[in-house]
């Protein structure tokens, strides 16, 4: 796979992940799972670079300019 997710789009899905898993750990039942679920498929884009719904939607932020 190729990486379609630039440096600071990756940091800005690392820190919204962040604070999804803070809400997650303070609410309990179905927010707290949608929470930690939407932050673990952030986590795993920004992890890897690559998006598959960036892919989909033919967007790449690799390699442009802030």
């Amino acid at each position: 796979m190729q990486q379609n997710v630039g440096t600071l789009d990756r940091l800005g899905r690392a820190a919204l992940a962040s604070a999804l898993l803070f809400l997650a750990w303070q609410k309990p039942g179905k927010p707290g799972v949608i929470a930690a679920c939407t932050a673990g498929m952030l986590l795993s884009s920004a992890a890897s670079g690559y998006c598959p719904l960036y892919k989909l939607a033919n967007i790449n932020t690799v390699g442009k300019p802030i």
